[in-house]
């Protein structure tokens, strides 16, 4: 099988409790689709997709889904090292799981550096209609934090692919201002990939869908 053409690939993790809404918020970005039920994450589930940034430069986002449960822990720590990007998933109606949130991003921090991976704090099941986080808690928090936050549902769709999109960009702002290196040898977070033309903008391969992230 011939590899995605795309000209660089961040790996992003997915971090939060467990059952907010991880997995269905990938298994919607990825394939479209939303499932009544779901299995809870066992240690760590991969995913992949290609999406184009504004200027027209083609990503590939590698996406680790992580289990939130607690036995889990010492698997999902060996894949924190190798992010550039983390998403933090609360339940909208789980105000446990967005407290939770800060002990989280510093778990991820600890276990990124020397490197500093981009948030988003991400809020899931925006389609039930009792909320029990308030805006107010949550422009604190951003603020506090100084990152970006979006509410999403894996049932509608509604900003699933605004929030990949939103996290995508802040990466690549960074990379062009040279606050991330491509290729680093001791360091997975953003490799240069192959377009075909050794420059962006080369013809996609026949078949490869390219979500534009704009």
């Amino acid at each position: 099988m011939v590899e995605p053409i795309f000209d660089y690939q961040f790996r992003l993790i997915l971090i939060g409790d467990s059952t907010v809404g991880k997995s269905s918020l990938l298994k919607y970005f990825t394939d479209g689709k939303f499932s009544e039920v779901s299995d809870p994450t066992v240690g760590v589930d991969f995913f992949a997709r290609l999406v184009q940034v504004q200027d027209g430069t083609r990503v590939k986002l590698q996406l680790w889904d992580t289990a939130g449960q607690e036995r889990f822990r010492s698997i999902t720590k060996s894949y924190y090292r190798n992010s550039v990007g983390a998403l933090l998933v609360y339940d909208t109606t789980n105000h446990d799981s967005f407290e939770r949130i800060p002990n989280w991003m510093e778990e991820a921090r600890r276990h990124i550096a020397p490197f500093k991976p981009v948030f988003i704090l991400v809020g899931c099941k925006s389609d039930l209609p009792e909320s029990a986080v308030t805006s107010e808690e949550v422009n604190r928090l951003t603020v506090n934090c100084d990152i970006k936050s979006i509410i999403t549902s894996a049932k509608t769709g509604d900003n699933v692919e605004e929030a990949f999109r939103l996290i995508t960009e802040e990466i690549y702002a960074k990379l062009k201002l040279g606050e991330f290196r491509a290729d680093d040898e001791n360091w997975d977070g953003i490799k240069r990939g192959f377009n075909g033309s050794g420059s962006g903008g080369g013809p996609l391969l026949m078949g490869e869908q390219v979500s534009k992230c704009c």
